[in-house]
């Protein structure tokens, strides 16, 4: 009896082929590890064991002859009860926020040095882009000197005006603008590069059509620059903001400056003082390592935290093209 496509067993599929192991491809995942070898056992020795080990620190006291004992969450319990962290927290946000209110100048600067027309622009690149390769000791002892109260180059230049400069350096009530106008200075020719970059990619013809239109600089800046330039100035943002967070040897050369009062303390120190200045000071001067650790993962908490709230809010006024 002939049987039919109902009544005809099914066949039997046939087994997928298994893929056969090609040697080059094993040879080349290997060669890859090998490559990145060097730079994963780099940042695991010097980046996260530290961090491991800074952690465990935060949980432990220092004995008087070395060595450290556990102590659980004192040190965090004492952080929130030492008075000199809140007012180095408050010190460490006002100089983050002076800092960011930088940005706009780095732009405005980027879009003057980016004109074709302009005479000299490369000379100038190089004039705004000098800080950010001198060494931060040789900034802040040049600083030094031009902020001196008796025979600085600022209170000489304001002098010839009638005007009677502070001491920049040790006054408290001048201090902290004092170092973030040096701060802004030093970054200035970095975030420049990088918003000259962004500037470069806008294509000229949205500007050509707005001038169609009738737009002016001004509206065509605003318009057209600054929304296409966005995710620059969202990069120097955040790059800025963790930098201006552990803001420490700025503050600790403009602050040693001799003579600056009778005891050589700086009177001004209280309110420069950053949060990393005050884990160098537990630390290394007060050798209280553990409450340093505590000190220093309590920066890292609020770095992280700020990055994200950045990361979050950007989607309100990043354009990307």
């Amino acid at each position: 009896m002939t049987q039919t496509a109902a009544t005809r067993p099914a066949a039997r599929s046939a087994p997928a082929p298994r893929r056969a192991r090609h040697p080059g491809r094993r040879r080349e995942r290997t060669w890859a590890y090998l490559m990145i070898a060097p730079t994963t056992i780099g940042l695991s020795v010097f980046y996260l064991w530290p961090i491991a080990q800074t952690f465990y620190y935060s949980f432990t006291d220092s004995g008087p002859f070395g060595g450290h004992a556990w102590a659980g969450t004192a040190n965090y319990t004492a952080l929130v009860h030492e008075p000199t962290v809140g007012q180095a927290l408050l010190n460490t946000l006002l100089y983050t926020v002076l800092q960011l209110a930088g940005i706009p100048l780095a732009v405005l600067v980027a879009a003057l040095l980016n004109q074709k027309d302009l005479r000299g622009r490369s000379i100038y690149r190089v004039v705004f882009f000098l800080p950010v390769v001198t060494m931060p000791v040789a900034v802040a002892m040049l600083w030094r000197w031009m902020y001196d109260g008796n025979y600085g180059l600022v209170n000489n230049l304001l002098a010839t005006t009638g005007i009677h400069g502070p001491h920049w350096a040790s006054d408290p009530a001048v201090a902290l603008y004092s170092l973030a106008a040096i701060g802004i200075w030093m970054s200035l020719g970095y975030n420049m590069v990088i918003f000259l970059a962004g500037l470069q990619g806008i294509p000229a013809e949205y500007y050509e059509a707005a001038r169609m239109d009738g737009a002016g600089p001004v509206r065509m800046f605003l318009r057209i620059t600054v929304p296409l330039l966005s995710p620059n100035i969202f990069f120097v943002t955040v790059l800025t903001m963790i930098n201006s967070l552990q803001m420490f040897d700025l503050a600790y050369m403009m602050m040693s400056t001799p003579g600056a009062a009778a005891g050589g303390a700086n009177p001004a120190l209280p309110r420069v003082r950053s949060i990393s200045y005050l884990f160098f000071e537990k630390a290394f001067v007060e050798h209280d390592t553990g409450f340093g650790a505590a000190v220093a993962f309590v920066l890292v908490g609020f770095i992280v935290l700020m990055t994200f709230v950045q990361f979050r809010l950007q989607k309100r006024w990043v354009h990307y093209a």
